[in-house]
């Protein structure tokens, strides 16, 4: 009897962490390639795997957000529509590395209470960058003309 050799045990490729790094100035034009990108993401490994796999209940969608500069409403729209995205694959945004900028423009739209702020878990603590580097997998969108 032959067994093929897999990627590793199915429930250990779910549970690693979708990451989606974001740095530089964000416009209104950089919104739909970084929803791509995490839909991208959502679609790869780590995705659900069908057929006959019980799916691991979906972890949330980790955007680090410590890289932009000079945050403002083109990103807050990005956050809004990252955590439409990652609530159609049936996850939860939770952004780390958050401002007190990007925290103040949150919280004045009402946007504070539908993502997960801080690191997953309810922790609160930040990190500095390249503190522990980036989880294996993580993607890195850097906005044209940052």
């Amino acid at each position: 009897m032959s067994f093929g050799h897999g990627s590793g045990p199915p429930v250990v490729a779910a549970m690693k962490p979708i990451v989606l790094v974001v740095a530089g100035h964000v416009t209104r034009d950089a919104v739909p390639a970084l929803c791509a990108e995490l839909e991208t993401l959502l679609s790869g490994p780590g995705a659900p795997v069908p057929d006959g796999v019980p799916p691991a209940p979906p972890g949330p969608v980790e955007c680090d957000v410590g890289g932009v500069v000079r945050p403002g409403l083109a990103l807050v729209e990005a956050v809004a529509r990252l955590a439409l995205v990652a609530r159609r694959s049936g996850r939860q945004l939770v952004l780390r590395r958050v401002g007190p900028e990007l925290q103040g423009l949150l919280d004045l739209v009402g946007l504070a209470d539908v993502v997960g702020l801080g690191e997953p878990g309810g922790q609160g603590a930040r990190r500095e960058p390249g503190e522990f580097g980036e989880p294996e997998g993580a993607a890195e969108v850097r906005v044209p003309g940052a």
